[in-house]
């Protein structure tokens, strides 16, 4: 599935203004613990948190994901939102919780396996 298609079916506001927009998502994380992000996340994976500060950047940039969606409309400190643009690195944001997004992620059929 392309990030496009899953902002739409999501319902996710994008944060910074659609970097990757056409970018495979082939799988899914969630963590708030950064050590924990890197030792399992992978490459194409959206990254589900509710970590705002500018360090999940550098995780994403480290782990090549897709994505980062931002649960329970988590605010991205300013530092964060800089750093996202300057490492194109693109921030979503959604209402819901963190286990609801990762039970619609799992309905769409993206899985934290592969």
């Amino acid at each position: 599935m392309l990030l496009s298609e899953l902002v739409q079916k999501l319902n996710l506001e994008i944060i910074n203004e659609g970097i990757h927009m056409d970018d495979p998502v082939e799988g899914g994380y969630c963590g708030d613990l950064l050590s924990d992000v890197i030792a399992a996340g992978r490459r194409r994976d959206v990254w589900v948190t509710i970590q705002v500060h500018e360090n999940i950047i550098a995780v994403a940039t480290l782990k090549d994901f897709t994505a980062i969606i931002l649960a329970k409309n988590s605010k991205p400190l300013p530092e964060t939102l800089e750093n996202a643009s300057s490492e194109n690195v693109t921030l979503l944001r959604s209402p819901l919780t963190t286990y609801q997004l990762v039970a619609e992620l799992t309905h769409l059929g993206i899985s934290g396996e592969r």
